[in-house]
């Protein structure tokens, strides 16, 4: 599962990492949840960032309740045959922006937050797909979902799974209209344990609605008010 992620960097060294133009207004995300509008790179315009609503609604959807924040996650195990995803992962797929995500680990009673990035610290896209929606007032919606894989040997006892990362030379390959299904499959794994780090993150990242610089602090030893424990 990735239910939570963050894009701190500007939209300069945006728009220096993968070549496009950023032509909105964009502030720092430290706490990204479902159903927010976040940047994308998608297949049909991959020289622009475009701002898309992260949980996916499919085009033949009824309404957007019944789906949406539901969708925020693909399965590449069956990503190609299950309903809502395989019509948009041949031919809608997209980079989704992003510089690190959370997890979180049941520790007795707890359940502890970890950051999840790469070992540099760099910026790097998530493997997603997307599509668009209109709704009863013909207002179009375009949204996006993450593709998970399974976890690699440094993340999996924090979680079985992960968000697939795609390689930088998988990025614009990713953009292609022109992949065979086991050309997209062979991407979907997990990324390299060598380059990817983690850590214990600040608890105030547990609320959605908190989305400030702390949520990316490691975590203290003793939180203020705390004599023992570090979690409530």
């Amino acid at each position: 599962m990735c239910t939570r992620y963050s894009l701190t960097k500007n939209k300069e060294a945006l728009s220096k990492r993968f070549g496009v133009s950023f032509s909105e207004s964009w502030k720092a995300r430290y706490n990204v949840a479902a159903g927010q509008i976040m940047p994308v790179i998608t297949n049909r315009r991959a020289d622009e960032v475009s701002f898309f609503c992260w949980g996916l609604i499919p085009n033949w959807s009824v309404d957007e309740s019944s789906v949406g924040t539901n969708l925020i996650n693909a399965k590449a195990e069956n990503i190609l045959s299950k309903a809502p995803f395989k019509q948009a992962i041949k031919s809608q797929r997209c980079l989704i922006l992003a510089d690190g995500y959370f997890e979180w680990k049941r520790i007795g009673k707890n359940k502890v937050p970890y950051r999840i990035t790469l070992s540099n610290d760099e910026i790097f896209a998530f493997a997603g797909i997307w599509d668009f929606w209109e709704n009863a007032k013909g207002e179009i919606i375009n949204s996006f979902s993450i593709i998970t894989t399974t976890s690699n040997k440094l993340l999996s006892d924090i979680n079985d799974r992960m968000p697939v990362i795609l390689t930088l030379e998988n990025e614009k390959k990713w953009l292609s209209d022109k992949l065979s299904d086991q050309e997209i499959l062979s991407m979907l794994t997990p990324y390299d344990t060598e380059k990817m780090s983690y850590y214990q993150a600040h608890k105030v990242v547990n609320s959605a609605e908190y989305d400030y610089p702390e949520c990316i602090q490691v975590a203290p030893k003793i939180y203020p008010g705390e004599s023992f424990s570090l979690f409530e």
